[in-house]
């Protein structure tokens, strides 16, 4: 079947893994994943995505997250994007860096939570990384230390994963590494990346098949919720209409929005304009050519501006923040 596309809707929790092009690795050493971990840790708070769980392998990433304020592809572009600059620039290497498709599974939050939680933590040990359980208690790149105390990453959820294993925070975490423990002799758990709850063609002639969806992992039932959510996600998009992003950025640089459609090549109109585009097309999926008719410009136009865009914002952050809080 093929994979279609992605379900992206906040508010569900979603099982994100992220690849390096041809299986490469995309952390040489541990400055490479503190850039990471660094990245990830600021953009969960300022985006209002929550964390449940995260492990880092040489070539891939687990991450368990849960979208609040806006779709999970403005949080992963941004940094997957930006980490990928850095480690570029770093290595003196140019070109992708990730596999060009990070693959998104939603998730029913019962039962498969902490079923998740638990996979994706056990993972530097099934990879080899460490080699017991005590030494994954104290795994700088995961998220298995911060629960244990350990480690800290502002951002990942601790309080709402122990809080399932009881209310004393010591006897909690007793529990919960006890519930990872078991886990080890589970092996491998292919349903848990596979999406859908890959029920077998194996039904009797009393058991009615379930609605299946392979971008799913959960019941039939939540597969026809989430059906119906994304339908209406599509009809009523989360982010905001061109006119009115275009009036909100106009506004924060002090430009009118009619100048934006002037033939001034001004530094801070074309900045205007760049960063328009890339907030319009990367993250907010409009069209070029809408975005292009609205500027005033022809759709090259609005590609080259985008990537000058990209680049403004990802140098001052303390605007990235005040364009964050008008359009979220």
């Amino acid at each position: 079947m093929p994979r279609g596309a992605r379900l992206d809707i906040p508010g569900f929790l979603q099982h994100v893994i992220v690849r390096g092009i041809e299986k490469r690795d995309i952390f040489y050493d541990d400055q490479d994943r503190q850039s990471f971990v660094r990245r990830f840790s600021k953009l969960l708070q300022e985006i209002g995505t929550e964390c449940l769980a995260w492990a880092l392998l040489p070539n891939h990433a687990h991450l368990l997250l849960r979208p609040k304020r806006t779709k999970l592809a403005v949080f992963m572009r941004r940094l997957l994007t930006g980490y990928a600059v850095t480690f570029n620039l770093r290595h003196e290497r140019s070109g992708h860096l990730f596999h060009n498709r990070y693959k998104s599974i939603v998730c029913e939050e019962e039962p498969y939570l902490l079923e998740l939680v638990r996979y994706i933590h056990l993972n530097p040990l099934r990879a080899g990384m460490v080699n017991d359980m005590n030494e994954l208690d104290y795994y700088t790149w995961s998220g298995h230390a911060v629960l244990m105390g350990n480690q800290e990453m502002p951002g990942q959820r601790i309080d709402e994963v122990l809080a399932r294993f009881g209310q004393r925070i010591e006897a909690s975490r007793r529990q919960y590494r006890e519930f990872v423990i078991d886990g080890i002799a589970r092996g491998k758990r292919d349903e848990l990346v596979g999406g859908g709850l890959c029920r077998a063609l194996q039904l009797t002639d009393y058991e009615q098949a379930e609605p299946y969806d392979e971008r799913v992992l959960g019941s039939g039932e939540f597969v026809e919720r989430l059906t119906k959510e994304n339908e209406l996600s599509g009809r009523l998009s989360p982010f905001l209409p061109l006119p009115v992003l275009i009036e909100r950025i106009s506004g924060l640089v002090g430009i009118k929005p009619e100048t934006l459609r002037q033939r001034n090549r001004a530094k801070r109109i074309s900045d205007a304009r760049g960063i328009i585009s890339y907030i319009a097309v990367r993250e907010m999926e409009h069209h070029g050519a809408e975005v292009a008719s609205m500027l005033n410009m022809s759709p090259s136009a609005v590609s080259i501006a985008a990537a000058r865009g990209e680049e403004i914002l990802r140098r001052n952050q303390s605007l990235r923040n005040e364009i964050d809080n008008l359009i979220t």
